[in-house]
């Protein structure tokens, strides 16, 4: 079954839909696991310079909400990037796991919103 990216926008954080490619999904008794691929891209911020795909950073696995009764996990492996000026591997700042966790900002708040009522 293929998921499209307008319904995975519905449910998964959208700069994680827009910028990184599905690969793979597998389902293990209750757990979901999404496998993503940042896309060869080169990021905007870097256009003026001379950058060059580097590889991948080590995949992270971070824990995001759940759906329909089945614990979600998204592995997730970013590009790296080689500016050949400077010699210095570089990559796009993500901002997708909340801080001191490994689970996405997103699910991190709601969380947070539920456990003060």
């Amino acid at each position: 079954m293929e998921l499209t990216s307008e319904v995975l926008k519905l449910i998964l954080p959208e700069l994680l839909v827009t910028h990184f490619d599905l690969l793979k999904h597998e389902l293990q008794n209750s757990e979901l696991h999404l496998y993503f691929e940042e896309k060869s891209k080169l990021p905007e911020e870097f256009s003026k310079e001379l950058i060059i795909a580097h590889g991948f950073h080590k995949q992270i696995t971070i824990q995001d909400f759940p759906l329909r009764g089945k614990v979600v996990f998204l592995h997730i492996k970013r590009r790296r990037w080689l500016n050949k000026t400077t010699k210095k591997v570089v990559q796009r700042d993500w901002n997708l796991v909340a801080t001191g966790t490994r689970i996405t900002a997103e699910f991190a708040d709601f969380l947070k919103a539920i456990n003060r009522y």
